[in-house]
């Protein structure tokens, strides 16, 4: 295969580290395996024009993200529905759609087994125009990444302590929301803290929140019942040791589409997809697309990372 790859210098742990020198052991890896690869380190502020240029190419095969969970996604949504497959290079804090693609998290052993890979086809969901693979979340994620930012770090540890102590003043106090959500077959209304409709339901009993199934066809809905600072710190331990079915914290149904519909009369709220910040609409459409995402991941993912 023909293999074009982006790396974002300014992206993950990619900041930290000498790009060239990595696009260079990139070379070596994949053209040992059989293939043919370019390489294109651009810096942040570059990433979305040069990887639209990268979706574009004719001659490749893949394209090969490397960077943090925005480049990841943007690049997955440059992709849904074409006959290109997705790469990953993770790159980014939590890695949470190549660990459901199996794909090591040390840069060195991902792009061995990538070099190895095989393409296959997942699922991909869509909040209106935009494409994610993990989540859209409302509520308090986006209130922790808010107010993350606001906070210095500088590494892949700093910024998870960062998340920590933002985690800390959420869970102190947490955003109140009034939702309805339209399902096909059922329509609910929902105050909550925290919502979260995922590309496919969590696994049970991972430390991390990501699906175990990337091909399984259902949007997983998170509604979050806890209020009290005790029903908080219970709802983060579970969510701590990946126990959602049993989190009596956490109502879960599944669809392969919902509307959620903000009936708050206070409209400060912002979403966050696939981590990014975004404005929260007053109705948003999410439909899962079952397979329409063809990804190159290790020949036998068997576990998820």
């Amino acid at each position: 295969m023909h293999v074009l790859a982006v790396l974002n210098r300014n992206g993950g742990t990619l900041r930290n580290l000498d790009t060239d020198a990595l696009a260079e052991e990139m070379k070596n890896i994949f053209e040992a395996a059989g293939h043919s690869i370019e390489v294109r380190c651009c810096a942040g502020a570059e990433i979305v024009p040069v990887m639209e240029d990268a979706a574009k190419d004719a001659r490749a095969d893949v394209l090969l993200a490397g960077g943090g969970d925005g480049t990841i996604s943007l690049a997955a949504g440059l992709l849904a529905h074409s006959g290109k497959a997705l790469a990953i290079l993770p790159a980014g804090t939590m890695n949470l759609f190549a660990r459901s693609l199996g794909v090591p998290q040390d840069l060195h052993e991902a792009m061995e087994a990538l070099a190895q890979g095989t393409v296959r086809k997942v699922d991909i969901a869509k909040a209106d125009d935009t494409y994610y693979v993990h989540q859209l979340s409302i509520g308090m994620h986006p209130q922790l990444i808010r107010l993350r930012e606001r906070m210095a770090f500088r590494s892949r540890i700093g910024k998870i302590i960062a998340s920590a102590r933002a985690a800390f003043v959420t869970m102190v106090r947490p955003p109140k929301l009034e939702l309805e959500l339209v399902l096909p077959e059922a329509k609910m209304l929902a105050t909550t803290s925290s919502l979260a409709v995922t590309n496919n339901l969590y696994g049970e009993g991972q430390r991390l929140p990501f699906t175990d199934r990337p091909d399984g066809g259902q949007l997983g809905i998170y509604i979050t019942h806890a209020r009290t600072r005790g029903e908080m710190l219970l709802f983060f331990l579970n969510m701590g040791i990946g126990r959602w079915r049993k989190n009596e914290q956490v109502a879960i149904h599944q669809s392969t589409e919902v509307t959620v519909r903000v009936r708050s009369k206070v409209r400060r709220f912002k979403c966050a997809i696939d981590g990014e910040l975004k404005p929260l609409p007053a109705e948003t459409r999410i439909v899962l697309h079952p397979k329409a995402l063809r990804v190159l991941a290790p020949e036998s993912p068997g576990q998820p990372s």
